[in-house]
């Protein structure tokens, strides 16, 4: 196992945009997500770090394979549904650098790679210049969902760790087709905010 992680910024980004998918995909299939995962939804949502001269793709290869990859960009370059809840709060979006999915496939996890997604994405925001603040999002499932797997543990406390706190106001929802259902369903996304040193 030869890790190596590369650092994509802007259109460079393009040639990864399947990669980045795949790995959403198969990640997010797990709990708590449950995603069915649907092509066309996936090439939606990621066009907008294409189309974003200040985006990041952190990516982690074995070899020449993607095995994770951890995304950002720019609050203001990127879609409604993730600006709407700051301009509600009255957070101006120009000034946050949004870290959007960390996923990494299970056999390379316990690595060190978490810190070093957000190390990476957090270091292009200050070099960007203006973000007073990173964000990102996560989906909330009840304590006693009975999809819940034993023994899982959220992610909290490594946010936490980080530097990020959990806001008590502050959601975005998002719809997507969970695995074995017949229709796309609206799922609540609460987030977690960090000032941004310089």
């Amino acid at each position: 196992m030869s890790l190596r992680v590369l650092c994509r910024h802007g259109a460079e980004v393009a040639p990864y945009l399947p990669d980045v998918a795949r790995l959403r995909i198969a990640v997010f299939r797990d709990w708590p997500y449950l995603y069915e995962g649907e092509d066309a939804y996936e090439q939606r949502y990621l066009e907008a770090y294409a189309r974003s001269s200040r985006s990041v793709f952190v990516l982690a290869l074995d070899g020449e394979a993607v095995v994770g990859a951890s995304t950002g960009i720019p609050l203001s370059d990127d879609d409604a549904a993730f600006r709407q809840p700051f301009l509600a709060r009255g957070i101006d979006p120009a000034g946050v650098f949004y870290c959007g999915e960390s996923v990494l496939l299970p056999a390379y996890r316990g690595q060190g790679l978490g810190h070093r997604f957000f190390d990476e994405r957090e270091a292009h925001a200050r070099g960007l210049g203006g973000y007073a603040m990173t964000a990102f999002c996560a989906v909330e499932r009840a304590d006693d969902d009975p999809r819940r797997p034993p023994g899982y543990r959220p992610n909290d406390a490594f946010w936490t760790k980080r530097g990020y706190r959990r806001q008590d106001d502050l959601f975005c929802q998002l719809d997507w087709k969970e695995a074995g259902a017949d229709a796309a369903s609206r799922h609540r996304l609460r987030f977690w905010l960090r000032p941004l040193e310089h």
